[in-house]
């Protein structure tokens, strides 16, 4: 069974409990249920991840070459600040969706520009732990072509 990545990075595995308001009350593993639940609908696994350090996110892009299909990566603040996760991201050659919870855009300015949406399969925000869902039917869809 093909497998995707669900990676997480800085502050989302406070999910539940930091700031409700912004990003909901489900829990990361409540959002992790919802990938694998997603995927296995369409024939696939995930395996999910997170990390609060941007050195662990990098390393796991890099093992998911050639064991993971794709990369659902909820980059938390490192969106808008990691050249590193944008070179890590090209570097591995897997189509990658990007995922936020919340609308960047009706945030504050600076969460407006995404360093790795250039190299993006495409991004999903705003629809709090639905964006997850989003994205792996998205990656799915543009895994199997259709």
């Amino acid at each position: 069974m093909p497998e995707l990545l669900i990676l997480n990075g800085p502050n989302l595995n406070l999910l539940g409990t930091r700031q409700p308001e912004v990003y909901g009350h489900q829990t990361l593993a409540d959002v992790e249920s919802l990938c694998a639940q997603t995927a296995k609908a369409h024939g696939f696994s995930v395996v999910c991840k997170q990390s609060n350090s941007e050195g662990g996110l990098v390393d796991a892009l890099h093992a998911a070459r050639g064991t993971q299909v794709g990369v659902a990566f909820n980059a938390g603040a490192y969106t808008h600040t990691s050249v590193a996760l944008r070179d890590a991201i090209s570097a591995i050659e897997l189509p990658v969706v990007e995922i936020h919870m919340s609308n960047v855009h009706a945030r504050e300015d600076f969460r407006h520009h995404s360093y790795m949406a250039p190299v993006c399969l495409g991004q999903i925000s705003g629809f709090g732990a639905d964006s997850y869902r989003l994205a792996v039917e998205a990656l799915i869809r543009h895994i199997k072509g259709s």
